[in-house]
């Protein structure tokens, strides 16, 4: 998983290019096939588990990344974050991962960079801020602004 503070992820996660695959026309898909999210049966049901704990078959998006797509990517800045959760409640693809309200890194394999994480974000400086694709996090997180002072009346 291609996030910030990741660890201990399945082997699957991002390792298919979306958009790669040889495409088949709509004919050719068989009658009443069932394409599934997990290989296998999960005991506990999907919801219980972890989603870098499941087992999720080749079919779904878990195992295919977009990040060839981005151009600007967010950068996250925990100093300044005060776990509010909008970016994870407003992103679109679900890219912010965050574990008992506590925002944890993005999710680089499926941000495609449309920025909503940084608009939603209400702290001053912004928690989120978008910087090139080719920027490294670190060199990001140390150009990162400077808390605006309010002027006195």
């Amino acid at each position: 998983m291609s996030m910030t503070g990741s660890a201990g992820v399945t082997d699957k996660r991002g390792i298919r290019e979306l958009g790669a695959e040889e495409k088949v026309g709509w004919d050719a898909v068989p009658q009443g096939v069932v394409l599934t999210s997990f290989d296998g049966l999960l005991d506990k049901g999907a919801a219980f588990i972890k989603p870098e704990e499941r087992n999720y078959s080749d079919f779904n998006s878990y195992t295919a990344t977009v990040a060839s797509w981005r151009v600007i990517k967010p950068v996250y800045n925990r100093d300044i974050c005060i776990d509010c959760q909008n970016c994870w409640v407003w992103c679109p693809d679900t890219s912010i991962v965050s574990r008992d309200k506590q925002m944890l890194g993005i999710d680089y394999d499926h941000c495609k960079g449309c920025g909503v994480c940084v608009e939603v974000c209400p702290t001053n400086p912004k928690s989120l801020l978008m910087f090139a694709e080719t920027m490294d996090n670190d060199d990001a997180l140390a150009s990162w602004p400077e808390k605006k002072k309010k002027a006195k009346k």
